[in-house]
C-alpha cells in the first residue's frame, strides 16, 4: 500500500435544521462577523433572516456584505475586505455557494494583509496567521469550498481564473444543511452536482490519490449517480438533497487532499476567458473528449466507476468497462441536461488556441494519468466545440 497523509481540519455539522445553530457556531471565532452571501432574491431571503436571527442572539455584531456575483472577482473581494476592515470583523461568514464561500476565504486574507487578494494566489506570497477565521454555510452541493483549503478568484482584466491555495483557509467549521438547497433550480442543480461529481472522479484518477480518498470518491459517486438526477427533477427531494449534500462533503475533502486533474485546468481557463460560462458547464462540455483521452492510462479506476454506474458489468474485463464508463458518462450528462458544446456556451471557436493555452497555466493537468501536451489539449477542445 502506497504510504499518504490526509488532513481535515473544518469541523462538519451536517443535518437538516443545523443552521439554527449557526451563531453559537461563529461565536467560537469572533464577535464581529462580516457576512458574505450574493444579492438577497425569494428563494434565499429566508435563510438570511434565519442567520441573521442567530448571530443576534448569539450576541454577534453583524455587517452584510451581499455583493458576491458568480465567479468573483478581484473587485468583488476588495469590497467586501474593505467592509470588514470598517466593521473591524474578526470573523467572516460565508453563506452560499461556491462563489460566496470562495469570497469569504479571499475577504479573510485581503481585510488582514498588505495588498489584494490576487497577490496570494498558489505560487506567489503565502497568507499568514493574521487571517481571519471563517465558517461556512453551503446552500449548493457541489462546490466542496467548505471543506478545502482553496478560494477561486477571477481577475477580469486579465481574463484569469485562478486561486488560493493554502492551510489556513480552511473553514474553522462548516455547516451543512439539506434543507438550504431544496429552493435551487435544477440546472444549478445539475451544475454543482456535476461538479461534485468531478471532483470524486478526478481525486479516484489523480497520481496523488489514496486508499482514504478513494473510499470517500467511490462513495461520493454512488450518491451522485443514485442521487443527482432525482434532484434535478423534483428540487424538494429531501432524501436526494441530503444525499447530494453529503456527497458534496465527501467529494470535497478528497480534493483537499488528492487534487483535481485536467478537466479543472480546462474549466478555470475557460471560466476566466468567458466569465458568462458556469463551472459545471465548462467542466461538463469536455468531459466527453477528456474520458476518451484518458481512459486508457487509468483503466481500472474508470472499470471501478463503470461498475458503480452499473453492477451487471462485473464479469466484464476492466478494459471493456472502462470503455462502457465513458459511454454511462456521456447518458449521464444528458439525463441531467448537462450534454453541452463550446459553441452552445458562445465560446468562439477563433479562441480554442488561446483556450488551450491558458489551460495549461495551471498545473492540475499535470496530474491527470496522462499528461496533455498543447496539441492534445486543443484536440479536446476542438472536440467539445459541437456535439452531434
Amino acid at each position: 500500500m502506497k504510504d499518504f497523509s490526509y488532513y481535515q481540519p473544518t469541523s462538519i455539522h451536517f443535518g437538516c435544521g443545523r443552521v439554527k445553530e449557526v451563531g453559537e457556531i461563529v461565536s467560537r471565532y469572533g464577535k464581529r462577523c462580516l457576512l458574505v452571501t450574493v444579492p438577497a432574491f425569494d428563494a434565499i431571503a429566508p435563510t438570511y433572516d434565519k442567520v441573521k436571527a442567530s448571530l443576534k442572539k448569539a450576541g454577534i455584531e453583524v455587517a452584510h456584505y451581499d455583493g458576491v456575483a458568480p465567479n468573483p472577482t478581484t473587485e468583488t473581494v476588495t469590497a467586501g475586505a474593505e467592509m470588514a476592515r470598517r466593521h473591524k470583523a474578526d470573523v467572516v461568514l460565508g453563506v452560499g455557494g461556491g462563489s460566496s464561500m470562495d469570497t469569504a476565504k479571499a475577504i479573510a486574507v485581503e481585510a488582514t494583509h498588505d495588498g489584494a487578494a490576487w497577490d496570494y494566489l498558489f505560487f506567489k506570497s503565502q497568507p499568514t496567521e493574521k487571517t481571519l477565521p471563517v465558517v461556512a454555510v453551503t446552500t449548493t452541493s457541489g462546490t466542496g469550498s467548505h471543506v478545502t483549503q482553496v478560494a477561486v478568484v477571477t481577475n477580469t482584466a486579465e481574463r484569469c481564473k485562478s486561486a488560493l491555495y493554502n492551510s489556513i483557509l480552511y473553514p474553522k467549521a462548516a455547516i451543512v444543511d439539506p434543507e438550504l438547497v431544496v429552493s435551487l433550480p435544477s440546472h444549478a442543480t445539475a451544475c454543482t452536482g456535476w461538479d461534485a461529481f468531478t471532483h470524486a472522479f478526478e481525486s479516484l484518477i489523480h497520481i496523488n490519490a489514496s486508499p482514504y480518498t478513494n473510499v470517500l470518491a467511490r462513495e461520493a459517486l454512488a450518491l451522485i449517480i443514485h442521487n443527482l438526477p432525482a434532484a434535478v427533477r423534483n428540487s424538494s427531494d429531501i432524501d436526494a438533497r441530503s444525499a447530494m449534500a453529503w456527497a458534496d462533503t465527501m467529494a470535497g475533502l478528497c480534493i483537499a487532499n488528492a487534487g483535481v486533474t485536467m478537466p479543472h485546468g480546462m474549466g478555470m481557463a475557460t471560466g476566466g476567458m468567458f466569465p458568462h460560462v458556469a463551472h459545471g458547464e465548462a467542466l461538463a462540455v469536455v468531459y466527453p473528449s477528456f474520458t476518451r483521452y484518458t481512459a486508457p492510462s487509468a483503466v481500472a479506476q474508470f472499470a471501478a466507476v463503470g461498475r458503480i454506474f452499473d453492477p451487471a458489468l462485473s464479469r466484464l474485463s476492466d478494459e471493456a468497462v472502462a470503455d462502457a464508463c465513458c459511454e454511462a458518462i456521456d447518458a449521464f450528462l444528458k439525463e441531467i441536461g448537462l450534454w453541452l458544446s463550446l459553441e452552445g456556451l458562445r465560446v468562439p471557436e477563433a479562441e480554442l488556441s488561446e483556450l488551450a493555452k491558458a489551460s495549461m497555466v495551471l498545473p492540475d493537468y499535470r496530474n491527470n494519468p496522462r499528461v496533455a501536451t498543447l496539441e492534445d489539449m486543443a484536440q479536446v477542445l476542438r472536440e467539445s466545440y459541437r456535439r452531434p
